[in-house]
C-alpha cells in the first residue's frame, strides 16, 4: 500500500504545505512484518534508513528489535549520549581522529559500541590517533566481509570490504587478535546484491537465488574459522549480522548468521514498491503545496529534487503516491525549487492544495526537512496528529 490512509490525510487536511508526515502506526505494522519474515532471528535498527532519533527510540521497544546498525561513530556516540541504547555496531569504518579518540576515552562508548574494519590499516589509525596508554579500556571491533558475488572477472554486489576469501577474514582476524587494546567481537557480510535489489527481470531473479546460495556456504565457512581464531585467542565472536530488508527470509535461514540488519522496510520508500517478495506500507512522505497551473491538466508544486543516492535512473525519483494518477514532466522531472506535476487530477485542485510525495530511499528525506508530523490512533481509536519529532536534522546533527 503507497497512497496515505484517508484518515492520515484527513489528519493533516488543515496543516499548511510543506511538511514532511509518519503513519506511526505503518511504521510499527511494517516492522511487525520484518520481524515476522525473521523468524525468530533478531533485527538490528538501521539508523541511516530512519534518522529520526524518537522515532528509533520507539522502534527499540519492539520486542525482536535489538540493538542499532548505524552509519557513522559520531552518530553512535551521540546516540549513547542520548540514553537510545548501549548496544550499537558502526557499519562503516571511521578515519576521523578526533572520533577515534571520543571512544576510546570514555568507558561508556567503549562498552556500547563496536566499531567496522576490514584492513590492517584500519588497526593502525586507530592506534596511531588514540595509543594504549590513552585509553579508557579495549576497543570493540566487528570485521566487515565482502558478501557480493564474483563471476570471474565479474562483480555483483557493493565495494565494500578487501575481505572476500575464508583466507582473506582468518588474516584479518589473526591480525586483529593479536592486536593489543582491540576485541573481536562480530563479523558483518551484508549481500547488497540481495537486500537491495528489487525484483525487475528474471535476470535478477536468477542472480539473486545464486548470489544466496553462493554467500550462505561461503559465510558459514568463514563465521567457523574466524571463531575458532578468536576463541583460540580466549575471545568470543558475539554476534554475525547480514543482510537486509530486502533478503531477511534468506539471510534468516542461515544457521551462521544471529542477527539481521534491517530499516528501510519500516519507512517502506519508492523503490520497495518493485519488490515481488513483501510490501510494506509505505510510512512517510513529503507534502507539497500547489502553487500554480500552467495548464488545465498541470500544476506545479513549490519545492523539488529530493533525487535518491546510487546509479541516476528513473527509480531515484520520488513517487508521487496522491492524488493517485499525477506524474512529473519527462522533460522537467523533479525540479530544483518548483515541480510541474501532470494528470486528470491536476484538474481539481487548487491552489495550496496538498500532493503528497515519498522519497524512493529510506532515510535521506529526513536530509530535507527538521521535523516530521506524526500521525497515530488515538485511545479513543480515531488517528490524528500525535506528535512533532525532529529530524537528525532538526537537532543540528549531520553526519558525514
Amino acid at each position: 500500500m503507497s497512497v496515505p490512509r484517508p484518515a492520515v490525510r484527513d489528519a493533516v487536511a488543515d496543516l499548511e504545505a510543506p511538511f514532511n508526515v509518519l503513519d506511526l502506526d505503518a511504521a510499527v505494522a511494517n516492522a511487525t512484518d520484518l520481524l515476522r519474515r525473521a523468524h525468530g532471528t533478531p533485527v538490528r535498527l538501521a539508523t541511516k534508513s530512519v534518522r529520526i532519533r524518537p522515532l528509533i527510540s520507539h522502534l527499540l521497544g519492539i520486542d525482536g528489535i535489538e540493538g542499532l546498525l548505524a552509519y557513522h561513530l559520531g552518530e553512535a556516540l551521540w546516540l549513547v549520549d542520548e540514553g537510545v541504547s548501549d548496544d550499537i555496531l558502526v557499519a562503516y569504518p571511521c578515519v576521523t581522529r578526533s572520533l577515534l579518540c571520543r571512544l576510546t576515552a570514555d568507558p561508556r562508548y567503549l562498552d556500547a559500541v563496536t566499531v567496522m574494519v576490514d584492513s590492517v590499516e584500519h588497526l593502525d589509525l586507530l592506534d596511531a590517533a588514540s595509543p594504549l596508554a590513552t585509553r579508557a579500556g579495549t576497543v570493540r571491533v566487528c570485521i566487515d566481509v565482502d558478501a557480493s558475488l564474483t563471476l570471474g572477472p565479474v562483480h555483483l554486489g557493493a565495494r565494500r570490504s578487501p575481505v572476500h576469501t575464508v583466507e582473506d577474514a582468518c588474516a584479518l582476524a589473526a591480525a586483529v587478535c593479536a592486536r593489543e587494546g582491540v576485541e573481536l567481537v562480530g563479523i558483518m557480510a551484508y549481500e547488497g546484491q540481495v537486500a537491495g535489489t528489487t525484483d525487475s527481470s528474471l535476470a535478477v531473479a536468477g542472480m539473486k537465488a545464486l548470489s544466496v546460495r553462493e554467500l550462505a556456504g561461503r559465510r558459514a565457512q568463514i563465521v567457523a574459522a574466524v571463531r575458532r581464531i578468536v576463541e583460540h585467542h580466549g575471545g568470543t565472536l558475539e554476534f554475525v549480522n547480514g543482510g537486509g530488508t530486502g533478503s531477511v527470509e534468506t539471510t534468516a535461514a542461515e544457521d551462521a548468521v544471529t542477527e539481521i540488519g534491517a530499516g528501510s522496510g519500516i519507512i517502506g520508500p519508492g523503490l520497495f514498491d518493485h519488490y515481488r517478495t513483501f510490501s510494506p506500507a509505505a510510512a512517510e512522505w513529503f507534502v507539497l503545496p500547489v502553487v500554480r497551473r500552467a495548464a488545465a491538466d498541470i500544476v506545479t508544486v513549490a519545492g523539488g529534487g529530493r533525487i535518491a543516492s546510487g546509479v541516476p535512473g528513473a527509480d531515484r525519483v520520488p513517487v508521487v503516491d496522491f492524488p493517485a494518477g499525477l506524474t512529473f514532466s519527462a522533460t522537467e522531472g523533479a525540479g530544483e525549487v518548483q515541480t510541474p506535476v501532470k494528470g486528470e487530477a491536476a484538474r481539481s485542485l487548487a491552489l495550496g492544495d496538498h500532493v503528497w510525495f515519498r522519497h524512493a530511499k529510506a532515510g535521506e528525506q529526513t536530509e530535507w526537512t527538521d521535523h516530521v508530523v506524526v500521525v497515530a490512533r488515538n485511545a479513543d481509536g480515531t488517528t490524528g496528529v500525535t506528535d512533532t519529532w525532529p529530524t537528525y536534522r532538526g537537532e543540528q546533527k549531520v553526519f558525514l
